[in-house]
């Protein structure tokens, strides 16, 4: 199409901050408009530090990176990353409870009814065999053990995913050679000010401490908490959810580590929150998040550091943050990626996946100089039903949890305000339809599916209270059977599969220099 004076194609595209959000969307962007002619500018400096933590991630990177034409095993090394099968919560249910919620199915249907309808009619014949035994990805977690998925699985019995541990730093230094090789221009500088057009208080540029100014059609600000764009020169508004999400601190700390990395992410509950422990080839990443009303920061200090029997790399690093999200994640011409567009605790690791998504918007609705209202609303409105879903299965971790109250067991006080506080009413209609029918609720814009659903209600014992009546046609031997031919097949693969740690040896080496 020939350009003319009338022409209102966006043409420059200006990203402030680096770190994982910045340099993610850059070199996605960079690819996606590779024949377009829009710039895209870059604009970090060196001076400041990026929060850094995000170590876990979720499948859905994996489509990422490999959409920019890098494979898994270019991933794992360049990051000195470590394969994950999924989560280990531990204690969450009740001291000494340990389950895995996988990335994968769990047995199979029948006859048009969701295995889990089964599952439970063998539970009230008394066969109390945990679901986790049904599933690929749990059982191989549980094991130690790790292999790629089948490109062909034979059943369903056979299907599960898998995503990452990875150091973010070195992920987001990857994603800025993938990014500058396309043609994205990094400007190292501090910005001292935005400048609003005075006609609308649209964004028109911004001043850098070099003494440059850069302008700009579409702002993406990845500046971390801060906002700096979207906030401080905007004013778009918060949202708190901290009502429903006590956490508001985190302490985090890499250790050396000790034995073979497991394929899974270690959450352990604590007095007041929880603790995190990411294995990745060079070192581990550990971290307390609790609620500052419940303890203090010498407290979960004592906490965390009690629980490593390791060297520590460095003293632990506080982190404060308000968990909820910004009223609008577009205002004006402005998009806000990652932390600057709100924050949700790293129970999930869906802080990456938000900010995949988030790109994926953009491509999706990506707008003319006009900004059309309808398409900054549709994109306002998808965004904040992601993060509400997301919001919602966090909760559920909590609201579930069945830890002992005072005396003695829950001194804090936190795990009994969480499991007696109200919750959103889009999360009771779920939990209320799970516990009277099995039945799954599915919304729009939802990152966790069905089968991480049943993970997290089984593995806090939130069952329904009745199950699909259909299964009761099958003969109660048959039924049992069956269900002992699925496990007997799961056990089977994984005392074939080899044990992560060898695979990483063989093909995620050598081993990357750590990051500083």
């Amino acid at each position: 199409m020939q350009e003319t004076a009338q022409d209102r194609r966006i043409r420059d595209i200006v990203i402030v901050g680096g770190g994982t959000a910045g340099w993610m969307a850059a070199a996605s962007l960079r690819r996606h408009f590779a024949s377009a002619p829009i710039n895209i500018t870059l604009v970090e400096s060196s001076e400041i530090g990026t929060i850094g933590v995000g170590e876990a991630t979720i499948p859905t990177i994996r489509r990422f990176y490999q959409a920019m034409g890098l494979s898994d095993i270019d991933v794992l090394r360049a990051t000195g990353g470590t394969c994950k099968l999924g989560i280990r919560f531990n204690d969450w249910l009740k001291p000494g409870s340990s389950f895995v919620h996988p990335f994968g199915l769990y047995g199979q249907d029948l006859n048009g009814v969701a295995f889990h309808h089964y599952w439970m009619r063998l539970r009230a014949l008394g066969e109390k065999v945990p679901v986790g035994d049904y599933s690929l990805g749990a059982s191989l977690a549980a094991a130690g053990k790790f292999t790629t998925p089948s490109r062909d699985p034979p059943s369903s019995l056979s299907v599960f995913d898998w995503a990452l541990h990875f150091d973010a730093s070195l992920f987001a230094k990857l994603m800025r050679q993938v990014a500058e090789q396309g043609g994205v221009r990094r400007i190292d500088a501090r910005i001292t000010k935005v400048n609003l057009r005075g006609e609308d208080g649209f964004i028109e540029s911004v001043d850098l401490d070099t003494g440059a100014t850069v302008t700009g059609d579409l702002f993406i600000d990845c500046s971390g908490f801060r906002g700096l764009l979207i906030e401080e020169a905007l004013h778009t508004g918060y949202e708190d959810w901290s009502h429903w999400l006590l956490c508001d601190r985190a302490l985090a700390v890499q250790s050396e580590g000790k034995g073979d990395p497991p394929p899974y992410t270690d959450v352990t509950a604590r007095p007041a929150g929880w603790q995190w422990r990411i294995p990745l080839q060079h070192r581990y990443g550990n971290g307390y998040v609790y609620s500052s009303r419940h303890t203090t920061d010498e407290e979960a200090r004592a906490v965390l550091v009690g629980s490593l029997d390791e060297r520590l790399l460095h003293e632990p690093r506080r982190i404060t943050f308000n968990p909820g999200r910004r009223l609008k994640a577009w205002n004006k011409n402005c998009i806000a990626l990652g932390l600057a567009s709100g924050f949700l605790e790293p129970l999930e690791s869906t802080s990456i996946a938000l900010i995949e998504t988030g790109i994926e918007k953009i491509k999706l609705l990506f707008p003319n100089r006009d900004f059309d209202p309808c398409v900054v609303d549709e994109f306002n409105e998808m965004s904040r039903l992601e993060f509400e879903r997301v919001r919602d299965f966090i909760i559920l971790h909590y609201k579930a949890n069945q830890r002992p109250g005072t005396p003695g067991g829950d001194p804090t006080g936190f795990w009994t305000h969480c499991r007696e506080m109200s919750i959103p009413d889009t999360l009771q209609k779920k939990i209320d339809l799970w516990k009277a029918r099995g039945h799954f609720v599915r919304y729009r814009w939802e990152m966790f599916s069905q089968p991480s659903w049943l993970a997290i209600y089984a593995g806090f014992e939130m069952l329904p209270e009745s199950y699909d009546p259909s299964v009761d046609g099958f003969d109660a031997g048959q039924l049992s059977g069956a269900l002992a031919e699925m496990r007997r097949a799961v056990a089977e693969v994984v005392a074939a599969t080899p044990a992560h740690g060898d695979f990483i040896e063989q093909y995620a080496r050598p081993r990357p220099v750590a990051a500083e």
